[in-house]
């Protein structure tokens, strides 16, 4: 009997219901027991159909080990427990076998888990895709960008220690292997408004404090700011420190995570600054100041902190104070300037401090996107990752302009959500042949059209008053919002039409009430229209433009005076809006997967639930309809081969094997088990059962045949194992007597061994002992006298020191008492005179004594005349420090041209050649700094004195530049040949090293290239003009021990009798003209069998690989 194959389920050792469809009886109550339950057990993962719900365990659980990776890897959705892992590898071999874009939609209120959701999703993705090291680097960058988003887009808030305060959507981009390219990120909405303020309990954006934290001493004196948070008005003290925080170790994260991402030093630094800029702002301070008209005007109180701001920026201090106390608005060809009250001036301030962070956030996304994007223009695969925040109700009518734009994009997400759920019902029930039942549901269209219709939408009417003259307020925007939405059933106001809610208290006059999908929100009026209009004054603009800092002058392009648009800029609802429509249709585009999260409790505390709170997500994330939805039709659907492998054991006849079609054996199951025939529906390739009870009886049957299988392999394997058992037994007792006997005897000689080695060790170490202290003694005899005789000779030199130290005194005492009485006769005939110009004279006399002092010390002070020394006395005083670096400079200049001043024209020549060596090849080839320290010589084979080479000498009449013996490279095998290469003004030419017969030559025209790699070797390509005479034979590959004076020569001569520049490709893997072939050379690291000489080896007819050691 073939050993029988067992494969885990979905269904197997079941805590509560893995599945929610198949929940019976199905309620709210029961929906939310069973939840509980699973929590109770670590099962903090739960599906309804496809959907998976996520509850945050706020504790580390063993269940995103690499084991359970690879556990999880290619099994289908249904085969195990539910996990987030199953859905990320169901979209991700839906995305590489069935070429579907794919995206993940991860929804839930703040604190529910969202973004580590994502951490998991991407962290799995990365470890089941392709290998290699350009993957890998991919793979890191695309991880890496996340601790930098965090960093800046992240806070603590009462709900969450990590909450995304902004949302994002990240495209990951796939080759038709399934391997990572690259990826582009789009983010949504940051709440800018937390720059400057925060709720009670709640901190800014993490970076502000891990600067603070993480920094050096020497880099937060570059930032000019200090490491205590109550320096900064705009730092909420309260919660300043987070219990598990460490802000010092986030911020050495995030620099190394900007370095993996591809952020230069330069931009990392500038990005720091912008951020030090913004945290100073904060403690700008305005003082009001009357001025003669009657209007008031603010002023600055304290401008250090604005100096240390200009600083850090480079703008103009008048510059930027003027934006702060001056507004200038402008019309067609007016301008008008008006004063800013103090009121206006914080404002201002403010302004400038969120729109600063929020372009700085958005220029991160796209630097981050230029990093990361694929750079290879092949069709793509893609899998987005969507982690936005959920729908937000607040107490005590908190919610505001923020709560409504969230609760829009949630609105509009519900509705897809809806949709295409739907959609992918009736396309399997099509798929399978199965007759499609309308399915009843809430549409909310209605409320999205209520928000975003073009006429009568609140986002069009909040857009229409922010743009209408006059007065505009808060409240003429509720009087507009009662006029034309009065009438709607999902909107609700005291100042309505309808007169149910006149006596409605509970609804103030300033709120207005929207009946969402989730339920209903009230929305305090105030702030909306400035939160929309979103204003940052001209001005301020324009002097950020101004700044000679490159990243703050390209976060203010408006603030170009040639590029004035005097057109209103679009509003942050309409900006929004349109952000959330190209998101919707981008999402339509793919292949849904869901990820709902949810907060078990508002204490951040592990292993309690609270019910009230579950139930309320559970109700705006519409769970209940979803699960309504699936069950509409066929509540469990199961693939005919899984299915027959799983209840096989119920029937005599598909049990243990089933030869025939899976469907015909499910039919002959389920006939033989009486099944009726409405419970259950064939499709094509699975079967449909309509009521999770008939699954759960199912379930039953298997469990009691499981039960009985067990009973009687446990009978058949205790027979067979007692009797192994004592077949073992026998066979052992006769092996361990004799090997018994046999350890006895090799015991009783290693004791009598051991015992001999442990006398002798004794008698040497006594022996080593004895030798040892005669030898001590001796030593200390020597030493004594050593000691004594130096204690003598210090004492003396100790009194002569005494001596003359006392004689120094007395001559300083007589001078400096002398110099007294000088100066007190001084002072008694110049009394007289010393009155109105004293401080000025005393001030331009100081001055003078310390100029003189300053140039008589630097005469003693100066360097060397060599000019690559680099000392220079440190300055002495402040004021002289332009002066002193001047001076630096003039020196500096001075003793370079002393130094070449020394030069012959032969010097000059080697120089030259020199310098051209460095331009060509600093930083491009790693074989150049060895050759810097060696003179280029260039005859190298003296073929004028040798006789050797007289038959050569006699063939080249012209001037040699260089002669060298190289290796010509063999294409056929890679092997190399000796041959002396010779260039003169006009030619190149290559010669036998034996006989001296050239075997070829080529005139310096015809060389068009010179390639070679980057690496530590000798080879290089000497690339012929196509169609020359030269040329027939193809390119030459040499290799040289001077590669770098061959090829500067090479170049100059070439220049000088071409008047074009030579081009020299360095590169690990160039091609070569061989005859009518190209061979590609390549370049790769390996050990060597004969040292560090590179090797070259033919791999096949269009490849030569170079080893280099």
């Amino acid at each position: 009997m073939a050993k029988m194959e067992v494969k885990t389920s979905l269904l197997d050792d079941m805590i509560g219901v893995g599945d929610m469809v198949l929940l019976e009886p199905l309620n709210e109550d029961s929906f939310i027991d069973n939840l509980k339950k699973r929590f109770d057990h670590s099962e903090v993962y739960t599906y309804i159909g496809s959907v998976v719900i996520s509850i945050n365990p706020y504790r580390p659980l063993p269940i995103y080990t690499p084991e359970k990776v690879e556990e999880y890897r290619n099994r289908n959705f249904y085969e195990l427990s539910p996990h987030i892992f199953a859905l990320s590898d169901e979209a991700y071999r839906s995305l590489r076998d069935q070429d579907k874009d794919q995206c993940i939609l991860i929804t839930g209120e703040s604190g529910a888990g969202k973004t580590e959701a994502s951490k998991l999703v991407m962290s799995y993705v990365a470890a089941v895709c392709g290998k290699g090291a350009e993957v890998n680097q991919v793979k890191e960058q695309l991880l890496q960008s996340n601790p930098v988003l965090e960093a800046f887009g992240n806070a603590k808030t009462v709900r969450n220690d990590n909450s995304s305060r902004f949302g994002k959507y990240m495209d990951i981009e796939f080759d038709f292997k399934g391997d990572p390219l690259g990826g582009v990120i789009s983010n949504y909405l940051l709440e800018k408004s937390r720059v400057v303020k925060q709720p009670r309990g709640e901190r800014n954006f993490h970076i502000f404090y891990q600067i603070l934290s993480g920094a050096s001493e020497d880099f937060l004196c570059k930032l000019k700011l200090e490491r205590d948070f109550s320096r900064y008005n705009y730092l909420g003290l309260d919660s300043a420190r987070v219990n598990g925080v460490d802000d010092a170790a986030n911020f050495r994260t995030v620099r190394n995570a900007m370095q993996i991402v591809g952020f230069m030093d330069h931009e990392t630094q500038s990005v720091f600054e912008v951020v030090a800029a913004v945290l100073k702002l904060g403690n700008i301070e305005f003082k009001p100041e009357s001025r003669v008209n009657g209007l008031d005007e603010s002023k600055i109180k304290d401008k250090n902190e604005l100096k240390e701001i200009c600083e850090l920026t480079g703008i103009d201090q008048s510059v930027l104070e003027r934006a702060f106390s001056f507004r200038t608005v402008e019309a067609k060809q007016e301008k008008v300037s008006t004063t800013l009250n103090v009121a206006q001036a914080y404002y201002a301030r403010d302004a400038l401090a969120k729109n600063l962070y929020s372009r700085l956030f958005s220029w991160l996304v796209t630097r981050i996107n230029e990093s990361i994007k694929a750079q290879t223009k092949v069709r793509k695969k893609v899998m987005g990752v969507l982690d936005i925040y959920g729908f937000e109700i607040f107490e005590n009518a908190d919610n505001s302009f923020e709560q409504f734009i969230i609760n829009y994009c949630n609105e509009k997400l519900q509705q897809i959500f809806i949709e295409l759920t739907l959609k992918e019902e009736q396309e399997e029930y099509i798929r399978e042949g199965i007759e499609w039942t309308h399915i009843e549901y809430f549409n909310n269209a209605i409320i999205c059209d209520l928000i975003e219709n073009n006429q009568t939408g609140i986002l069009a009417m909040l857009d229409e008053e922010c743009l209408r003259p006059g007065t505009v307020t808060d409240e003429t925007f509720l009087e507009k919002l009662n006029q034309v939405c009065a009438t709607h059933q999902h909107f609700e106001s005291r100042m309505s039409k309808c007169s149910r809610f006149l006596n409605d208290t509970s609804l103030p006059h300033s709120c207005f009430r929207i009946q969402h999908y989730a339920g209903k929100v009230m929305y305090q009026v105030e702030g909306f229209v400035d939160k929309n209009n979103d204003l940052l004054y001209r001005d301020l603009s324009q002097a950020m433009w101004k700044a000679s800092h490159s990243l703050i002058k390209a976060l203010f392009p408006e603030g170009n005076p040639a590029k004035i648009n005097l057109k209103r800029p679009p509003t942050a609802g309409s900006q929004f809006k349109a952000s959330v429509a190209t998101l919707m249709k981008n999402l339509q585009t793919k292949n849904p997967n869901y990820i709902r999260c949810i907060k078990p409790n508002d204490k951040k505390a592990a292993h309690i639930f609270n019910d009230a709170l579950v139930c309320h997500q559970i109700r705006y994330l519409g769970l209940l309809e979803n699960v309504r939805v699936r069950r509409a039709g066929y509540a469990f659907r199961q693939a005919y081969e899984p299915c027959l492998e799983r209840y096989k054991m119920l029937c005599k006849q598909t049990w243990p094997h089933w030869r025939g079609p899976a469907r015909a054996g499910v039919e002959v199951l389920f006939n033989e088990l009486e099944i009726p025939e409405e419970e259950f529906s064939f499709g094509r390739s699975k079967i449909f059962i309509r009521n999770p009870r008939t699954l759960f009886k199912l379930e039953d049957l298997r469990k009691q045949r499981l039960e009985d299988l067990a009973t009687l392999i446990e009978k058949i394997y205790r027979g067979w194992k007692c009797r192994t058992r004592f077949l073992l037994m026998k066979k052992s007792q006769i092996v361990i007597a004799a090997w018994y006997r046999r350890y006895a005897q090799q015991k009783k000689y290693q004791k009598i061994k051991s015992s001999a080695i442990v006398v002798q060790s004794y008698i040497r170490g006594w022996k080593a002992r004895k030798l040892l202290r005669e030898l001590k003694h001796q030593k200390r005899c020597n030493e004594a006298a050593t000691i004594i005789a130096a204690y003598w000779h210090g004492t003396q030199a100790r009194r002569e020191l005494k001596r003359l130290k006392e004689e120094a005194r007395r001559k300083h005492a007589v001078a400096v008492i002398w110099a007294y009485w000088l100066g007190l006769k001084v002072r008694r005939e110049y009394r007289k005179f010393f009155r109105a110009n004293a401080g000025r004279k005393i001030y331009e006399f100081t001055l003078q004594r310390l100029m003189q002092k300053y140039f008589l010390e630097m005469k003693n002070k100066m360097p060397s005349l060599s000019p690559i020394d680099k000392n220079w006395p440190a300055r002495p005083y402040l004021f002289l420090d332009s002066t002193h670096k001047e001076l630096k400079r003039i020196f500096h200049l001075w003793r370079c041209k002393k130094y070449r001043d020394q030069f012959t024209d032969q010097q000059k020549l080697i120089y030259e050649e020199k310098l051209e060596a460095s331009e060509l090849f600093k930083d491009k080839k790693a074989l150049y700094p060895a050759s810097v320290g060696q003179p280029f010589q260039g005859a190298y084979l003296e073929i004028s004195k040798n006789p050797k080479y007289k038959k050569l000498k006699d063939a080249v009449d012209e001037k040699i530049i260089i002669a060298e013996v190289v290796n010509k490279i063999n294409r056929a095998n890679g092997k190399a040949t000796s041959r002396i290469f010779l260039l003169t003004k006009n030619n190149v030419l290559l010669a036998d090293q034996k006989s001296g017969n050239i075997k070829s030559e080529v005139p310096l025209g015809d060389v068009t290239k010179v390639s070679m790699s980057s690496q530590n070797d000798g080879f290089f390509a000497v690339h012929l003009k196509e169609g020359s005479g030269a040329a027939v034979k193809g390119d030459f590959l040499l290799s040289s021990d001077h590669l770098i004076e061959m090829a500067t020569k090479l170049y100059r001569t070439t220049l000088s009798k071409t008047k074009q520049k030579l081009n020299i490709e360095i590169s690990d893997e160039f091609l070569v003209q061989f005859r009518q072939d190209k061979v590609c050379v390549k370049f790769i690291q390996g050990s060597q069998k004969n040292g560090n000489i590179p090797t070259c080896k033919r791999k096949n007819n269009r490849l030569l690989e170079v080893a280099v050691p």
